[in-house]
């Protein structure tokens, strides 16, 4: 990595006046476009007849204003004028400039195409009746995100008119809101819904972009994802049916947090389509080398430079727009660390940006998730970004998978298994390894499986990644899974397998929601949808990867599981502390945890570690602020063989009333009530949840 950065025009700063105001606003002498770039000689706004895309019906040249910033004022430039940029600068190192080139207004709030590659902007209006309707504003202890893909989730339900299917109503129908309330997930969280394109490369094989982690344009939705008539009507109808979708969502006190890609674009890398950014000023927007080769963290071609002004003031810009004239309640940062690296390409968690994104009225509220990671030198920072973010957390993901597969896997062939219980037990009580006092168990987003990767029940069904049909010859996606087969790759017949499988779902599962910190649930896994073993299946647009709601008996227990666990959780506050607990002091709204062997005894150091035990029983005792106080006991059993545990004495308790259990093929609803001292019986590798009492 070169130790300079190439050198660039900056604004003032990145909340600089003058960089109020971009892009459209309308007004009486008609709409004013203001465009930033700060190495330009010359910057013309053109516009297009709306039904021939070729045909430039006025060309306004703009006038610089100081700090980088171009503007120009049209009569003609009102709600659906379509419109382009030219800008023309100086040549040199990164400079990439074309006066021939039409751009994208990277401020533009809609988009049409007159083919691949070929696209206008279009001013839009943006107006919408919310009725009164308010963002649901969920705690993030009560929070559950459910992560899906908008096309994939609503794509097969038969519920749903073929009209909506895949788009930003259908996610809004009835059908899908009665299954995210029945499920007890409060947020839907949406893969890419920023205007994407797909690369060249998928499209010579037949594939797509499916997730769209290839981002076009910050403020645009994508457009496919609405519904054919809104599509006729143009980008207005686009915004409006995805503003509706959002309101009735709210309506049902769902949350949505979008998946946002600032850390790169669809530009990719030197060579790729100039489309905006890069001929607006390419310097000041990517991360280069002084001789103009990209630095690219993220691995895929470019690297958005927010160590100026103007690329942090774009990204900002975008979540405020976001946030308040869309109404979205939080974003998950995708490769968050590439939006922390200052001039010299180094992380930090006080840079300027990160910093702005939790410190700014206008995104005060709303929820800020960041992926700690991207792939430069020092990209993995898990539990490193500052107060106010909340973190993915694959420290959690590895552990989890371990204790529950390749920890399992292991012992059958050398008897034993590699560790003992402490690493999980750790995780199960917020991982307070990974996150400071200050920032909580609630810093981290638990997740066992996400988007990227085996969905749970192929996490529970391959040993090994199956890719061929991505085209790269398997060399695409993780190779290191922490999965575990059970006996057989794949599909198998063989009910004993099979049995064992379902069980590891639900104990991966209860392990997921029985934890402190914020869970997150995978689109499809509380019914054991599977992708055939592919691992990364982010080029298939198919029923590979849209939900079937078409499930056999034992999808239907999986998904009742998942039910009862999300409203154990929320019934239970002791799961689901915001602070962690401090010896000897009482702390509020934690949970105070008392950690007991197989005998009732509390643990001893020795059987922390001894791979040999690895049977854990723990107590949590809450102390809400606004909650009555409660407790549960949590029993989590390691090893194939089964086990009698003996419950604990604990002060203030008299009974154990069973809640849940792993080893039931669907919820038991009837609760058994146990004393302390009394035995319970547990199956091999299986958990059981009681409330003390």
């Amino acid at each position: 990595m070169s130790s300079q950065q190439s050198p660039v025009i900056t604004p003032p700063g990145l909340l600089s006046t003058d960089l109020d105001d971009l892009g459209v606003r309308f007004g009486p002498e008609g709409g004013t476009l203001r465009v930033w770039s700060g190495s330009a000689n010359a910057v013309e706004l053109v516009m297009f007849d709306t039904a021939d895309l070729d045909w430039a019906t006025a060309t306004v040249p703009m006038e610089p204003l100081g700090g980088g910033v171009w503007a120009a004022t049209s009569k003609r430039l009102k709600p659906g004028t379509v419109y382009a940029i030219r800008v023309d600068g100086p040549p040199g190192p990164g400079a990439t400039f074309n006066s021939g080139t039409l751009l994208v207004e990277p401020y533009s709030r809609g988009l049409v195409s007159g083919g691949y590659g070929d696209w206008r902007s279009v001013a839009v209006d943006g107006s919408f009746d919310w009725g009164g309707v308010a963002k649901p504003a969920t705690p993030m202890d009560r929070t559950v995100i459910y992560e899906g893909h908008l096309k994939g989730m609503s794509k097969r339900h038969p519920l749903i008119p073929p009209a909506l299917h895949g788009t930003y109503a259908g996610l809004a129908h009835p059908a899908m809101i009665d299954h995210f309330l029945s499920l007890g997930v409060t947020a839907i969280e949406l893969l890419p819904v920023h205007a994407f394109i797909t690369e060249p490369r998928l499209l010579e094989h037949g594939l797509s972009n499916y997730w769209g982690y290839n981002t076009l344009n910050f403020f645009t939705p994508h457009a496919p994802y609405a519904t054919d008539e809104a599509r006729r009507q143009g980008p207005e109808a686009v915004l409006r049916e995805f503003k509706g979708m959002v309101r009735l969502l709210h309506e049902a006190g769902l949350e949505v947090i979008l998946d946002v890609v600032y850390n790169h674009t669809s530009e990719a890398g030197i060579g790729g389509p100039r489309s905006s950014l890069r001929g607006i000023d390419n310097n000041a927007y990517y991360r280069q080398h002084d001789d103009g080769a990209y630095i690219d963290v993220t691995g895929c071609g470019n690297a958005v430079n927010t160590a100026t002004d103007a690329a942090s003031r774009l990204v900002l810009d975008s979540l405020r727009y976001w946030a308040n004239d869309v109404q979205i309640d939080g974003f998950r940062f995708d490769l968050a660390v590439t939006l922390g690296r200052d001039e010299i390409h180094h992380f930090s968690p006080e840079h300027p940006l990160l910093r702005a994104i939790v410190d700014d009225p206008a995104l005060a509220g709303v929820k800020k998730i960041a992926e700690p990671w991207d792939v430069g030198m020092g990209g993995w920072q898990t539990g490193n970004f500052g107060d106010g973010w909340h973190e993915w957390n694959d420290r959690y993901r590895d552990r989890v998978r371990n204790f529950w597969l390749s920890d399992v896997d292991y012992a059958r062939r050398a008897s034993t298994a590699p560790v003992g219980i402490g690493g999980l037990a750790t995780r199960l009580a917020g991982s307070s390894n990974t996150f400071s006092a200050e920032r909580g168990p609630v810093a981290s987003v638990n997740f066992v499986t996400a988007h990227d990767g085996f969905t749970l029940n192929d996490l529970v069904s391959y040993d090994v990644k199956h890719n061929l049909g991505n085209g790269e010859q398997n060399r695409d996606g993780a190779d290191t899974n922490r999965s575990f087969n059970h006996g057989a790759e794949g599909r198998t017949d063989d009910e004993r397998i099979l049995a064992t499988r379902r069980k590891a779902m639900r104990n991966l599962m209860g392990t997921l929601l029985l934890s402190a910190g914020v869970p997150m649930i995978t689109a499809g896994d509380e019914f054991g949808r599977t992708q055939r073993g592919n691992n990364n299946a982010y080029c298939h647009d198919s029923p590979l990867t849209w939900l079937s709601w078409d499930h056999a008996p034992w999808q239907r227990d999986l998904l009742s599981h998942v039910q009862r666990l999300i409203g154990i959780r929320h019934e239970n506050p002791a799961l689901r502390p915001v602070r962690f607990a401090r010896l000897d002091e009482h702390t509020p709204s934690a949970s105070v945890m008392d950690w007991y062997d197989r005998h009732g005894e509390m643990m001893s150091s020795e059987r922390w570690t001894n791979p040999a035990h690895r049977t854990l029983q723990y107590v949590a005792t809450s102390t809400p602020e606004a909650e009555h106080p409660n407790r549960v006991l949590l029993m989590v059993h390691g090893n194939e063989s089964p086990i009698e545990v003996t419950l604990p004495a604990v002060d203030g308790v008299t009974r154990f009333v069973s809640q849940w259990s792993s080893a039931d093929e669907r919820p038991s609803d009837e609760h058994a009530s146990y004393a302390p001292g009394d035995t319970v019986s547990l199956e091999g590798t299986s958990m059981h949840l009681f409330r003390a009492e």
